[in-house]
């Protein structure tokens, strides 16, 4: 698996960071509150599971390098 860092963007990680909080948790850019949209989503943890997959995650708070 790669390395996952933040968004070098720090209002971008201030902004997502705060929704998180406000969301108990669930990603703010997603409108359902459910397990697979819980930090960190299930979209993107099955994204860090294909070793072919690099880029940030839906609300582009994490980043996935190969």
């Amino acid at each position: 698996m790669g390395r996952i860092r933040l968004n070098e963007n720090a209002e971008v990680v201030a902004t997502i960071r705060e929704g998180l909080a406000k969301n108990g948790g669930y990603c703010p850019c997603r409108s359902e509150k459910t397990e697979e949209n819980k930090c960190i989503c299930q979209e993107f943890r099955q994204q860090l599971a294909d070793p072919d997959f690099e880029g940030y995650c839906h609300c582009m708070l994490y980043y996935k390098e190969k």
